[in-house]
């Protein structure tokens, strides 16, 4: 039997809890002796306790490898659920021993978001008086939009809004928008920002992936200035985009609001702005109106700092 997150939810007011953290135990250690091993037991308890699981859930969580053993597809999901379960438990535990009430802001960070925008974003969450644990994930934006559509994420940050088509229910908010600017180590710069745009026919392109929203905008602009350059690299991570940029591969784009931390931290020098290509960032969450302390200070960090008169 093919086990699936609604019957593991109509389950689990009979799951018994010793059982699935036996379970969770060994799949992180990937043997019964290990598990047992660690939590002070025996094997053969262990053994009749996972026995015991599987029958309730009417389902193997295991197949036998030679001598090891493999979670089966439903043991996948039932692993990620008990981590999850048990993440929380703990969570819950610590804040009741500090006797706090901090809560969770889980976000996630699309990885064509540059890290140091994600962060002057972010920072202001956890500078509220009433106190916030923020938890980032950073994803490709389909495995962020589905988290959120599961409730798992408070929001998502982004450089598109949530597509419709996803069927997917969620609010677009916008955080702001600013320009383009291409970048290089200060050979490359000296060389193509003298005659620009025209100097980059022929020059060598580190181009955002094809999941990258600026990448469209981005080369309709190369197209309407007649202009082709030499495309070495294409990438949906920012951060080793410009990596490679740092090591010379190539010029490279970036919002322009990052020029000084650019030149600070990569090498890089100024090429030129791209007026007429501009990025937008979006908070897009459940609500429809922002009403988490934590989401309205990511989005007036947006607009009086981040973004302001950019």
């Amino acid at each position: 039997m093919r086990i699936n997150r609604k019957n593991l939810m109509e389950k689990a007011v009979m799951l018994n809890y010793k059982q699935l953290y036996y379970f969770w135990s060994v799949a992180k250690a990937g043997s019964i002796t290990r598990a047992a091993e660690q939590l002070h037991l025996t094997p053969q308890t262990i053994s009749g306790q996972l026995a015991e699981l599987e029958r309730s859930l009417g389902t193997d969580l295991f197949r036998r490898t030679g001598r090891r053993l493999e979670l089966t597809s439903a043991g996948k999901m039932a692993n990620e659920h008990a981590r999850e379960i048990f993440q929380i438990g703990n969570e819950l535990e610590q804040t009741l021993k500090r006797g706090s009430t901090e809560q969770s802001f889980r976000v996630g960070v699309a990885d064509a978001v540059p890290k140091s925008i994600a962060y002057q974003l972010l920072a202001p969450a956890i500078a509220l008086a009433e106190p916030v644990r923020l938890i980032c994930y950073e994803d490709k934006l389909e495995r962020l939009f589905a988290e959120l559509a599961i409730h798992k994420l408070d929001l998502v940050i982004a450089d598109q809004p949530l597509p419709s088509e996803l069927g997917v229910k969620g609010y677009n908010h916008s955080l702001g928008q600013c320009g383009i600017a291409l970048y290089a180590v200060p050979e490359l710069a000296a060389r193509y920002r003298e005659g620009f745009p025209r100097s980059l026919n022929g020059a060598p392109l580190l181009l955002p992936g094809d999941k990258v929203a600026v990448q469209t905008p981005l080369l309709r602009w190369f197209q309407e200035q007649d202009l082709q350059p030499r495309i070495v690299g294409q990438f949906d991570d920012s951060a080793l985009m410009k990596a490679f940029g740092r090591a010379g591969a190539g010029v490279f784009p970036a919002p322009a609001i990052m020029e000084e931390e650019i030149k600070k931290q990569q090498g890089a020098e100024l090429i030129g702005h791209i007026k007429s290509v501009v990025v937008n960032y979006y908070a897009i969450s459940v609500e429809r109106r922002l009403t988490h302390p934590a989401v309205l200070a990511v989005s007036e960090a947006a607009k009086q700092s981040v973004f302001a008169k950019k």
